[in-house]
């Protein structure tokens, strides 16, 4: 198609992004409630402090795995009216929906972990769709709004859903229970989410069109070529020798924790195989691509790994940004409860008194961090202009690192509220000015499985956080949790450096 008969992308309402950005809503509210509850419930069924890290992995594993599937899915698909994200938002929600139903009525531990895979895998079917959607939808002038009334939605989502089990005790549902029983206001709080999580997505889907192929093909936005067209870059002998040397790589490694652990009077976590085995199985993937590559059968799996090889300069230095700021977000979620439990009342006993207040307690803090990104996401397009988005996002992540390592010096539970404005600004900017920059440099044809790719970066250090956190928290930290979420206030202050040396930028709404 020649220049000249290019139509430009035409700008859209507010009216028109808030709608597609309403599902945002109820994904938050099941984040939040996941975030706020899930490391009580598995204490209340018998997890151990320094447990709760690696029953975490879930979350991160689901998302490595289903994101980019979903994605080049997403990106490959055309329904008619429903489009090509809508599908995904409707079919995650109606499998969130039933998985935040059953999650808070298990009785065992192993169940517990089992609902936190199926309800992250179903959220994330509905949540990956929706950073490519602002990509299809928006032209770049007006994708900064786009993710910021994401991290509107996000933040009052998560708002609501992290302050229901204590706004429940104050309506009079019982906030404790006998031991290995989950209280009343987190079951309620979790039915409640179930139909806020369906109704927002519904009405998203309902209130929205996407462009079709033809029209992106108009915007010369994607070539004129089949949906399912597949086209590989990476030679199969590259494939295989990439691969042979991951695979081999975690092998050694963990034949060497193995040697180690079985001679070593203090042996290191056994949950420190699951980063070598990861390894191993990166190798692997990359010997299976090489193997369909040689027999000229071309998948969606080989596209991935192929992508995964060619990732665009833009996206590799935002990668690392994202890896220490989502350390440092893992280990404020997974370690909040127990940490302040500890810190400010010296206990550890998740069916105490105290214990089950600080953990209604950090789930009002999570709702002021979420309020705070709410309203700090009007801001980010004013300072994204005046600045660079480059330089927002790191002033917001230097707020969020002073925010977490307050945590240590406060003594007083409501003075925390004081550090979820830093952590709420550097939220807002977490969920917004990224995925701003990255869509920019991302080919539209190609928008899905490059977000899906992207949360790589996500998830890998919550994987890093779940595996090592908790061999921190025992050895390191003297049982001490506190000095976790220190750690990762200080990961927080790393991103916001690698923010304002790597990422240049020039100024930009």
């Amino acid at each position: 198609m020649l220049a000249s008969t290019l139509i430009t992308k035409p700008p859209l309402t507010i009216r028109h992004i808030i709608n597609m950005s309403v599902g945002f809503f109820g994904i938050q509210f099941a984040f939040g409630l996941q975030n706020a509850n899930t490391s009580r419930i598995f204490q209340t069924l018998g997890a151990k402090i320094e447990d709760i890290p690696i029953l975490w992995i879930a979350a991160p594993l689901t998302g490595l795995i289903v994101q980019p599937v979903i994605g080049h899915f997403s990106d490959k698909t055309w329904m008619g009216k429903w489009g090509r994200r809508r599908p995904y938002f409707m079919a995650g929600a109606v499998l969130a929906s039933l998985a935040l139903f059953v999650f808070p009525n298990v009785y065992a531990l192993w169940m517990a972990a089992v609902l936190l895979w199926l309800l992250d895998a179903s959220i994330n079917i509905s949540m990956e769709p929706f950073r490519a959607f602002v990509g299809d939808m928006l032209p770049d002038e007006q994708r900064t709004t786009g993710f910021a009334m994401q991290s509107f939605f996000i933040g009052v989502g998560a708002v609501i859903s992290s302050i229901l089990p204590y706004a429940l005790t104050r309506f009079g549902v019982a906030t404790e229970a006998a031991p290995g029983i989950i209280p009343d206001s987190v079951k309620f709080s979790f039915y409640i989410g179930a139909v806020t999580f369906l109704a927002a997505v519904t009405y998203t889907v309902f209130t929205t069109q996407e462009y079709s192929p033809a029209e992106l093909k108009s915007f010369g936005l994607i070539e004129d070529e089949p949906l399912l067209h597949v086209h590989i870059k990476t030679p199969a002998a590259a494939f295989i020798k990439k691969g042979g040397g991951w695979g081999a790589a975690g092998v050694f490694l963990s034949v060497l924790l193995f040697i180690y652990n079985e001679s070593a009077k203090n042996p290191l976590e056994k949950e420190l195989y699951v980063l070598t085995g990861g390894i191993f199985v990166f190798g692997l993937f990359q010997l299976v691509a090489g193997l369909f590559v040689k027999r000229e059968s071309k998948n969606g799996f080989v596209e991935v790994m192929d992508d995964l090889n060619f990732l665009p300069p833009v996206m590799k230095k935002l990668a690392v940004v994202q890896f220490f700021s989502w350390f440092a977000l893992f280990a404020m979620w997974i370690n909040s409860t127990p940490a302040l439990a500890q810190h400010l009342y010296h206990t550890t006993d998740a069916a105490s008194g105290e214990y089950n207040r600080i953990g209604n307690w950090v789930g009002v803090l999570f709702a002021w961090y979420n309020g705070f990104a709410a309203l700090f996401a009007f801001l980010l397009p004013l300072l994204a202009k005046t600045l660079s988005r480059a330089a927002a996002h790191a002033i917001a992540l230097a707020a969020g690192g002073l925010g977490l390592i307050s945590f240590y010096l406060f003594n007083n539970e409501n003075y925390l509220i004081i550090s979820m404005a830093g952590v709420g600004f550097a939220w807002s900017s977490i969920l917004a000015m990224p995925y701003a920059m990255l869509t920019k440099a991302l080919p539209q044809k190609k928008m899905g499985i490059y977000m899906g790719i992207f949360n790589f970066f996500i998830v890998l250090p919550q994987i890093l956080a779940a595996t090592l956190l908790g061999m921190f928290t025992k050895h390191l930290f003297g049982g001490n949790a506190i000095f976790t979420i220190v750690l990762g206030g200080c990961s927080m202050f790393i991103a916001a450096m690698l923010s304002v040396f790597t990422l240049k930028e020039k100024q930009q709404a």
